[in-house]
Formats: structure tokens, sequence, C-alpha cells
């Protein structure tokens, strides 16, 4: 068994969920920079920390964001998605209107498409380890 692995213990559960998750900006319009990417991950450690979960890796380039969570098992992916997806992106609509077209966008942030990928056959160290290296834009 993997070193990485932790587990989450409850009264009646010990699990070990971890989802990848992938999220693009409207039209793949090229929207994010560093100061916006810092702000999106407080955001969304915030909403990981209401739904009970982890946000144990954050990156992204100008146009999507990697997410690298770890759930507890009541916690449906979708809503989590959703909830993730819907407060950065008030956010940033709010905090960044110099910067958010929103015109472009139709008034949205995110596409309202994502990927989530299981993670527990991988070692998360393999993942933890690309999403580090995605090259933040300057």
């Amino acid at each position: 068994m993997s070193t990485d692995t932790e587990y989450r213990r409850g009264r009646h559960v010990d699990s070990a969920m971890h989802v990848h998750l992938v999220f693009v900006t409207k039209c793949r319009h090229g929207a994010l920079d560093d100061e916006m990417l810092t702000r999106c991950e407080e955001t969304m450690r915030k909403v990981c920390e209401d739904f009970e979960a982890e946000l144990k890796e954050f990156n992204g380039k100008h146009d999507h964001v990697h997410l690298l969570v770890h759930y507890p098992p009541k916690v449906a992916v979708s809503s989590l998605v959703n909830s993730l997806k819907g407060v950065s992106s008030r956010y940033l609509r709010k905090e960044f209107t110099d910067r958010v077209n929103r015109a472009i966008m139709h008034g949205h942030f995110w596409s309202p498409s994502y990927f989530a990928a299981s993670c527990g056959g991988a070692p998360l160290a393999i993942i933890r380890q690309y999403i580090e290296q995605q090259k933040r834009p300057l």
C-alpha cells in the first residue's frame, strides 16, 4: 500500500477518496493570472472546508485550474464541483471586474463542463507532481 494514502476516519467509516478536478474558463478564454489563481485557490480551500473536504493541491494556467481534493464519502462530487465553480466565479468576477470581460464570457466565468477522475488507483504523488509542474502565467 502507498505511503501517501491518508485515511479519513469517521464514526462508521474509514475512507481514502480523492478526486482530480479540472475546470476550464468559459470559451477557453485566457482570463487567469497569478493573482487571480491565488485568490481562486483561497476561495476553493474555503469551499472545501465547508464540505469537510481538503484541497490537497491546486495549480493552474491562464485558461484552466487543477485541483486534488480529499473528500468524505457523504459528499457528492457533483455538489462539490457546483459550489467550487459557483463561489469562485462570483468572487473572481466581483474582485477582478477589470480583467474579466463579461461580454465574452456571457456572465459566466467557468465552462459548464468539467473533468473529474478518481485517484484511488494512481499514486497520489504522481498526480501531485503533475499539478505542481503546471506553469502559472506571470
